[in-house]
C-alpha cells in the first residue's frame, strides 16, 4: 500500500541518517619521530542477510541491514528469506530489499539459507558474513557456521524486552510495549520490573484490556505465560538485576531516565522515558534492531557501521623513525 511505502521511506531516512553518522575520519598518531601509525576502513566484499519468515514480514530487519551495508560500500548484499505459502517471499521485504540496495535474493529460509550463504551453492553465492535474527535453529547454524569461516553478527535469538517502572510511567504505555514484544512470538521473554506494587497491578490491568483486542493475541497470550513481573526496594535495585539479565531492549519508563541510564552497563538497546516506546526503535528511530540476545549483551554491541567493515592498521617509517626505535 502507498501507506506502507511511506512508512518504509521515513525508516529508511532515519536508519541512513544514524549509519551514515557512524563513519569514522582517519586519523594519524605520531607515535615517535618519524613513525606515524593509522587505521582505515575497508568494506566486507560479501555480505549474507537472513530475514525469519513466520506470521509477519519483517521489512524493517531489511532496512537495518541492508542499509548499513550499503553504506559501508559492501559490493554484494544476498538476502535470504523464506517463502510463503505462494512460493513467493513476501512483497514487502522484497520492495525493502530493492529500496535499501540489496543484490540478490533467494527464497530459502531456516538452517537451509544459513548453509547456503556459509558454503555457497551453485545458485547461493558463499558471503564472508551472516547477519539476521531467528528462531534457536537459525541461530544454532549460525553458531555452526563460523567453525567453517564464516563470520556472523552476533548470537540474535527469540525477542526480549525488560521494562523498568515507578510511579511516573504510563500504565498503559508500559503495557503496550509489553505486548509489542510479546506477539512477536510465543518464545518472546518481556519482563516488568518495579518498586511500586501499585503501578504493577495498574499495568497488568491495562494489559488484559489491550490483549483483548490484539490481532495477535493468541501469540502474545502464549509469550506472556513464560514472562514475569518483578517488585524490587527500588529502582537502583531493578536496574542491577536487568544489568544480570542483559536485555535486548531495556526500556527505563522511570523519573529521570537519562540520569539512571547512567547505571545501565548491559543492553542491547535502552529507550528512555515514557514516549520512547520499544517499536520505534524496531522501525523508525534510526538505531538498529539486530541486537544481542540471551544475556549476550554483555559482551556484544548491536549491528551498526562496523559490523560491515574490517579496520586495518597502517604504519609508516621514514629512515628516522626506523633508526630511533631499532
Amino acid at each position: 500500500s502507498e501507506r506502507l511505502k511511506q512508512a518504509i521511506a521515513l525508516a529508511k531516512s532515519n536508519i541512513e541518517k544514524f549509519h551514515f553518522s557512524q563513519k569514522e575520519e582517519i586519523v594519524k598518531v605520531e607515535t615517535s619521530p618519524g613513525v606515524v601509525c593509522w587505521r582505515e576502513a575497508r568494506p566486507i566484499e560479501k555480505v549474507g542477510i537472513y530475514v525469519p519468515g513466520g506470521t509477519a514480514p519483517l521489512f524493517s530487519t531489511v532496512l537495518m541491514l541492508a542499509i548499513p551495508a550499503k553504506i559501508a560500500g559492501c559490493k554484494e548484499i544476498v538476502l535470504c528469506s523464506p517463502p510463503g505459502k505462494e512460493g513467493a517471499i513476501h512483497p514487502a521485504i522484497l520492495y525493502a530489499a530493492n529500496l535499501a540496495g540489496v543484490t540478490r535474493i533467494f527464497a530459502v529460509g531456516g538452517i537451509q539459507a544459513i548453509g547456503a550463504m556459509s558454503f555457497g551453492t551453485k545458485s547461493v553465492p558463499k558471503v564472508e558474513k551472516i547477519f539476521g535474527p531467528g528462531n534457536q535453529y537459525v541461530m544454532t547454524a549460525k553458531h555452526a557456521a563460523q567453525y567453517y569461516g564464516t563470520a556472523i553478527d552476533m548470537p540474535a535469538g527469540p525477542s526480549e524486552l525488560l521494562v523498568v517502572a515507578d510511579e511516573t510511567c504510563r500504565p498503559s504505555f508500559v503495557a503496550a510495549d509489553l505486548l509489542s514484544q510479546a506477539e512477536h512470538g510465543p518464545d518472546s521473554e518481556v519482563i516488568l520490573l518495579s518498586d511500586n506494587k501499585k503501578v504493577v497491578k495498574e499495568i497488568n490491568k491495562e494489559l488484559d484490556i489491550q490483549l483483548a483486542n490484539l490481532p495477535r493475541k493468541e501469540m502474545a497470550e502464549k509469550a506472556l505465560k513464560n514472562s514475569r513481573a518483578i517488585l524490587f526496594k527500588d529502582v537502583e535495585t531493578c536496574i542491577r538485576f536487568s544489568n544480570v539479565y542483559a536485555p535486548e531492549h531495556l526500556i527505563l519508563a522511570v523519573e529521570n531516565p537519562v540520569l539512571r541510564s547512567r547505571e545501565v552497563t548491559n543492553a542491547g538497546s535502552v529507550f528512555l522515558g515514557n514516549y520512547s516506546c520499544e517499536s520505534a526503535g524496531d522501525y523508525a528511530s534510526g538505531t538498529n534492531h539486530t541486537l544481542p540476545t540471551s544475556g549476550y549483551a554483555k559482551a556484544y554491541s548491536g549491528v551498526s557501521l562496523d559490523s560491515f567493515i574490517k579496520k586495518i592498521t597502517f604504519q609508516q617509517l621514514s629512515e628516522e623513525g626506523i633508526v630511533g626505535i631499532g
